[in-house]
């Protein structure tokens, strides 16, 4: 089922191509939908991509359940001209969620600056919307960076840095049985991309359920009940596309070439075909010696993207088709005058 957004806040891209694909677009009228809160803070480079991938994510995994998807963002976070026009045109700020009630909520991250995040200038706008979603929603899910935040905010578990960037498609084994892992099997494959982590000694000690775990990897999906909502956190990204990586990755290749990081980056886990890391190998050979960064002409991103694979995707929808349904499951139990109230806020 298309998903539902008010038609004044669709953005121009998604628009166009549920236009061109024939598919309808949906106005915030329907009544009885599941309320999703997209709280979308990823930098300039990434926020578009982000919408569309959550959007892709959500659609897919919707089936027969109505989902009405309205995107807010953080304020204050550094932007350019064209991604502000962006944001103040389809995005409400999350300032305005203070006395709006939604079924569930998404919230990402964005690109840190400081060791520690309480130290970040967002942290206490993020903190806010924390609280609020304790509150006003069924269930949450936290991504990368944000679930790092989250678990520092509400029980001062800090994650930690890593030897080197966690980076790739690793292989998950379910830890424990929960009702967000139905259907989905004894073990997942999602994509990873961090420098950081909070380990599973810390979680479970704070009274969180680690739902998988990779021994190359560590923990990616846990849960916790905070107040009225199921927050449900991912240090991975089942969100993301089949070139999501490819382009994290021509990205650190270009900062090096411009003497931006130290060292040359790694190539992502588990994710290129043996050809693809061949020809990769050759241009960072390549690389290494010719610091330029109108080397990047050469890079071979073409060839190699044709032959990438979204390994994960079955999984992500299965997962994300069990959050759906359990949003929609809590959303009938709730009373009568908060789903009027959500109604007056569409």
């Amino acid at each position: 089922m298309p998903l539902i957004m008010d038609r004044d806040r669709i953005p121009t891209q998604w628009a166009e191509k549920k236009n061109g694909q024939g598919a309808r677009l949906i106005d915030g009228s329907y009544t009885g939908a599941v309320k999703i809160a997209l709280i979308n803070n990823m930098p300039d480079a990434a926020l578009e991509d982000t919408e569309h991938q959550f959007f892709e994510l959500l659609e897919n995994a919707a089936y027969e359940i109505p989902v009405h998807v309205a995107l807010y963002s953080l304020p204050g976070l550094p932007r350019g001209n064209r991604i502000r026009e962006h944001v103040d045109r389809f995005y409400r700020s999350t300032e305005e969620l203070s006395d709006r009630e939604f079924d569930g909520a998404i919230i990402t991250g964005t690109e840190p600056r400081q060791p520690d995040l309480r130290n970040e200038p967002y942290w206490s706008s993020l903190s806010r919307v924390f609280d609020w979603a304790e509150r006003n929603t069924t269930s949450t899910v936290l991504s990368c960076l944000a679930a790092h935040a989250g678990v520092l905010y509400s029980d001062g578990i800090k994650r930690r840095p890593l030897g080197d960037k966690k980076f790739g498609v690793f292989d998950y084994r379910a830890a424990n049985h929960h009702e967000l892992l139905g259907g989905v099997g004894d073990s997942v494959r999602f994509p990873h991309s961090r420098w950081n982590e909070v380990p599973a000694e810390a979680l479970i000690s704070g009274g969180y359920t680690v739902l998988t775990e990779s021994i190359e990897a560590g923990v990616d999906m846990f849960v916790n009940q905070k107040r009225n909502s199921l927050f449900v956190h991912f240090q991975g990204h089942p969100e993301y596309g089949a070139r999501t990586l490819m382009k994290e990755y021509r990205r650190d290749v270009r900062r090096f070439l411009k003497g931006e990081r130290a060292t040359y980056p790694s190539m992502p886990h588990g994710y290129f075909s043996r050809e693809a890391t061949k020809r990769l190998a050759d241009f960072q050979e390549r690389a290494s010696s010719d610091l330029r960064e109108e080397l990047m002409q050469a890079f071979p991103e073409d060839h190699i993207s044709e032959t990438l694979e979204n390994t994960w995707r079955s999984s992500a929808v299965s997962i994300y088709q069990n959050w759906l349904q359990y949003v929609a499951s809590k959303k009938s139990d709730r009373p009568a005058f908060a789903q009027e109230a959500r109604v007056g806020h569409a």
